[in-house]
């Protein structure tokens, strides 16, 4: 091997160890760049657990209905004579609401009297006759009958013009009229609603193995969209069969509204009060992170430098109540947990805790109606 070939070789190894060693101390002086880098903390906001007592409840859907209400509608035909309510007012038993005309009716109805007061006259002179013998027995039975017909034309051309009349069936609140007057109606078009608003009636369906747990007189509690407010009532009956195609049972309750703010028809979230209070741990819904493997929450504790992490754990969780959620096992009264940002969470990840644009969890939250 020649001199030159020798001291090639020699450099080109010198050059290769050169870059394989500045590679070396680059990795090691980067390595020992980021263990002395702190790690980036994660700013959360938590929560303590806390023990606060619940009474067992149920909670169905329900829908409003009137104690008595009914779409007005006449039983006849003919023209709209007179209109005698204003919608939407409050109306007494058999106050008169619309009038039909009724000029041929009456007109008709004369014609009949007239033709039963001859009938009687007919009648009375025949029983005149049959004292003296100077009429047969089927004669005055006759006339016996067309005196009957003809009151009983009269009695039924009387109940005509009647029916002409619409009259409230009962108290209540009328809607809005759907006729005009000199408009043609006939038997069983509507006219207008009318609906008795207190009490009002509350109807859901519970399960059956709900049976148990209601029974009449016992409280229930309602929310609607409509109001921020909450509407108490007892239940007044229980349907006696469990309808076999859904296992359910039909419930109805009763509620005080002197204000009328309940309206038939309204949607009502219930609830049913079982039980005696009963304490558990509880923590904002927020603090539980959902997953097919289960439910955890993030613990929050200080390592021996003082810097607070997080350590996750299953939990068993049970009912929730507005914000809250009860918790049956895998936390303790006292832990904090992370009840924000727990997406960018994982065991021994750093946290800094703020309180900033975190809103109180609540068991019965309302909105702000400032």
């Amino acid at each position: 091997m020649s001199r030159r070939f020798f001291y090639m070789l020699f450099g080109v190894a010198v050059v290769l160890g050169g870059i394989f060693g500045f590679k070396a101390f680059m990795d090691q002086q980067i390595a020992e760049y980021f263990e002395d880098m702190p790690e980036p903390e994660a700013t959360i906001n938590a929560a303590t657990v806390e023990t606060d007592a619940w009474t067992p409840e149920t909670r169905a859907i329900g829908s409003l209905e009137a104690v008595r209400g009914a779409t007005l509608s006449f039983q006849s035909q003919g023209l709209v004579d007179r209109i005698r309510f204003s919608s939407g007012t409050e109306v007494a038993e058999g106050e008169t609401l619309v009038e039909l005309d009724t000029a041929l009716d009456r007109a008709e109805l004369e014609s009949l009297q007239a033709a039963a007061m001859l009938a009687e006259s007919e009648l009375q002179r025949a029983r005149g006759l049959a004292t003296r013998d100077s009429i047969s027995d089927s004669e005055l039975q006759r006339r016996q009958t067309e005196a009957e017909q003809a009151r009983a034309a009269v009695r039924s051309q009387e109940e005509r013009i009647r029916q002409k009349s619409l009259r409230a069936p009962f108290d209540g609140q009328l809607g809005i009229r759907q006729i005009d007057e000199g408009q043609f109606v006939g038997p069983g078009d509507p006219v207008v609603e009318l609906q008795t608003l207190d009490p009002i009636h509350l109807n859901f369906t519970l399960p059956e193995r709900r049976l148990s747990e209601v029974e009449p007189g016992q409280e229930v509690r309602i929310r609607t969209d409509a109001h921020d407010a909450v509407f108490t009532g007892v239940i007044t009956a229980i349907e006696p069969r469990v309808r076999p195609a859904s296992r359910m049972f039909r419930v109805q309750a009763t509620l005080d509204n002197e204000d009328h703010r309940l309206r038939p028809g309204q949607f009502a979230r219930v609830t049913l009060e079982r039980g005696e209070a009963e304490e558990g741990l509880v923590v904002p819904q927020t603090a539980i992170r959902h997953a097919p493997w289960g439910q955890s929450a993030f613990v929050v504790f200080e390592d021996d430098d003082g810097q607070k992490r997080v350590e996750q754990r299953l939990v068993e969780t049970g009912e929730r109540r507005g914000d809250l959620i009860r918790i049956r096992d895998g936390l303790e009264e006292g832990d904090t947990v992370a009840a924000s940002g727990l997406l960018k969470l994982q065991n021994d990840t750093p946290v800094n805790i703020t309180e900033d644009a975190q809103p109180d969890a609540e068991r019965d939250p309302r909105p702000d109606t400032r």
